[in-house]
């Protein structure tokens, strides 16, 4: 009997061990066995990529959240939309129109390199749920696949933080007590009553239905993330724009 016993013991206590050593093997599976080996993704390497990355992202953040961050780059300046050329090109004509118009471009993108600042947090906060295997499909991604991972994971955030300092810019007066929302919206207004005309459609005009606070949101976020991707792909591709012993060692296996 005590025979029978110890043998059941034996049995129970040999399939308790299997059962943890699959959890432990399963475990292993999900999150990644450590490597050492040179272009693989070690444990370890996800914490450093976040901390890459969050490395990568302040840096860039920090540019285009000064003065002429956006307005002095060529790539990254707002411009008016281009259905409103019709109508900037006959403000233009008129005394003072044509730095009017200026003062609005310059607040479209002084509003965007204020707004920026809302955006490191944001970003930071998607790195940090960055999972092991997101890490290993960033390292060996496309060039830009954190910028793509970012923007997945952000967008929808950073409208809803961008969007009001657009419009706030966008909302204060200008020449003679109007701002640049309601100076757009009253010639929008206004042109576009003769866009829907008889004689409006004969010409082939087209109404103008951009809303300028969404545009501007857009066109912001548009130009954040060229940045970002832009500083990625320098980052995996020059060795000299690894500025941090973090960037280093994360992004030497892709050498």
């Amino acid at each position: 009997m005590k025979t029978t016993r110890f043998f059941v013991g034996a049995c129970l206590l040999t399939s308790v061990a299997l059962f943890s050593s699959c959890e432990i093997l399963q475990q292993l599976a999900t999150t990644g066995i450590p490597n050492t080996s040179q272009g693989k993704v070690v444990y370890s390497d996800t914490e450093g990529l976040k901390e890459a990355l969050t490395v990568g992202i302040t840096n860039t953040v920090k540019r285009v959240n000064q003065p002429d961050g956006y307005a002095g780059d060529a790539l990254l300046k707002i411009l008016l939309p281009a259905e409103a050329a019709i109508i900037t090109d006959n403000i233009k004509l008129i005394p003072g129109g044509e730095a009017l118009i200026d003062d609005v471009v310059l607040r479209l993108n002084r509003a965007a390199e204020d707004a920026a600042a809302s955006a490191a947090p944001i970003f930071i906060g998607a790195i940090k749920k960055m999972t092991f295997q997101d890490a290993t499909a960033i390292l060996f991604g496309q060039q830009t696949a954190a910028t793509q991972y970012l923007k997945t994971n952000t967008s929808a955030q950073l409208v809803t933080a961008y969007k009001p300092i657009m419009t706030s810019s966008l909302d204060k007066d200008l020449v003679g007590g109007i701002s640049a929302n309601t100076a757009w919206n009253s010639l929008t207004t206004a042109f576009n009553k003769v866009a829907n005309s008889t004689a409006g459609k004969v010409y082939g005009l087209t109404p103008v239905t951009t809303d300028l606070s969404t545009y501007a949101t857009n066109k912001a976020l548009d130009g954040l993330f060229l940045k970002v991707g832009q500083e990625e792909a320098n980052i995996r591709t020059n060795v000299a724009a690894r500025v941090t012993l973090i960037l280093k060692q994360v992004f030497a296996k892709l050498d």
